[in-house]
């Protein structure tokens, strides 16, 4: 890049952007958007379920627990 401060800027988006995807990963979401085009178990990223039919409201996908969430192992019982 012929300018500095734009390739800094773009630097720190890019560190953003790596350090939000690795804090919150998709397997803690509770609803996965589900569909021919996101494959299973799909797109894991809503925490309520409103949040999903919003996003897949006009397409052909639909919302679906995630199995990550739904067979996560509970605490031993005494």
């Amino acid at each position: 890049m012929h300018n500095p401060i734009g390739a800094a800027l773009l630097t720190a988006f890019v560190l953003m952007v790596a350090a939000a995807a690795s804090s919150a990963s998709a397997h803690d979401y509770r609803y996965c958007l589900q569909g021919r085009e996101w494959g299973y178990p799909g797109n894991c990223q809503f925490s309520t379920y409103r949040q999903c039919m919003a996003t897949a409201s006009g397409t052909y996908a639909h919302c679906g627990i995630n199995p990550r969430v739904a067979f996560r192992e509970r605490g031993r019982y005494r």
